[in-house]
């Protein structure tokens, strides 16, 4: 690391903000092993997009550290229809929760974005250094403009105030808590929602999105926390640092995993008339690979425990 500023989370008050979401309640799961005091508050008592309320929340919480996975996400289908909700929401939730940790004199706070910050078309694979180089993928331009601020504000205030503020991209992300409604998930749960209903119904085929071909990297959320964990300890520098895995896959094969994990026999269909999205999405990590850390989980063990979890969950509710 250019500069290595190791920060210390035992005994901190640590607040994690959107904990009952899929990466917030991951990094809660991390935070364990930790040794510090985890803050969480529901959107039932403190509405993040509310200036007010979450800087009185904050005066009275005293965070000394904070994670910022809150967000209002989906995948094409969700970003495509609800744009206003896709960039008010992550405006006011980054800009809040960012001002107040600067008011409060928050020691470290960590902001999540999210791949889909780079350029439709920047080179493979994206390099943190592609931000702003070129046009966004239309269909979810409302969302990384929103994450793109996100990280302008860390900066910002890192170079005015001196806030010791980060920030982390993503790769797309699956695992356990994830959303599985067809009308906003993203393309993993989306297709093993789909698969496992059609296995049920005994169907000759299921339909996906799009060509199949526009290749996409995945990174099982527990990972994805342990890695925040990792740059929240340990790094400490103005430019956002991509975690992925480092490797991609087609839409079509990655359709085939989890045919292949679901048990589901039929035919895998591709609906050329609806969008792809960007070709391809492959994020450059060898900056945190270089820093020493790697995921642990591969793809095929990710897709199966995330699998086991979705059937155990729709047991006990009945479905």
């Amino acid at each position: 690391m250019t500069e290595r500023k190791s920060y210390a989370l035992e005994g901190k008050k640590v607040f994690v903000a959107g904990h009952r979401g899929m990466v917030g309640s991951a990094i809660l799961r991390r935070l364990v092993r930790e040794s510090c005091e985890v803050l969480t508050v529901g959107r039932e008592t403190v509405d993040l997009r509310r200036q007010a309320e979450v800087e009185d929340w904050m005066a009275a919480s005293k965070p000394q550290a904070v994670f910022v996975p809150a967000a209002t996400v989906g995948g094409i289908l969700a970003n495509d229809t609800r744009p206003a909700e896709f960039l008010y929401d992550n405006l006011m939730i980054e800009a809040n929760i960012i001002n107040a940790a600067w008011r409060v004199g928050v020691e470290k706070l960590l902001f999540l974005g999210s791949s889909c910050i780079y350029p439709k078309l920047a080179p493979q694979p994206l390099r943190e250094d592609s931000l702003l180089t070129g046009p966004l993928e239309p269909t979810n331009q409302w969302y990384a403009v929103a994450k793109i601020a996100g990280i302008k504000l860390c900066q910002a205030y890192r170079r005015q105030y001196g806030c010791d503020f980060i920030s982390a991209m993503p790769t797309n992300l699956y695992g356990i808590g994830d959303n599985f409604d067809l009308q906003s998930s993203h393309v993993m749960p989306a297709l093993m929602a789909k698969m496992h209903a059609a296995k049920l119904a005994g169907a000759s085929s299921v339909t996906i999105w799009g060509t199949g071909t526009p290749r996409r990297e995945f990174l099982y959320v527990e990972d994805c926390a342990d890695a925040l964990v990792f740059l929240m300890k340990n790094y400490s520098e103005e430019e956002h640092v991509n975690v992925g895995s480092g490797a991609d896959l087609t839409i079509r094969e990655l359709a085939e995993i989890i045919r292949r994990i679901v048990g589901f026999e039929g035919e895998i269909v591709t609906d050329p008339s609806k969008p792809d999205g960007t070709p391809r999405k492959l994020l450059d990590v060898s900056r945190l690979a270089s820093w020493g850390w790697h995921p642990g989980v591969s793809l095929e063990q990710g897709i199966a425990e995330v699998y086991r979890w979705y059937c155990e969950t729709r047991e006990t509710a009945g479905a």
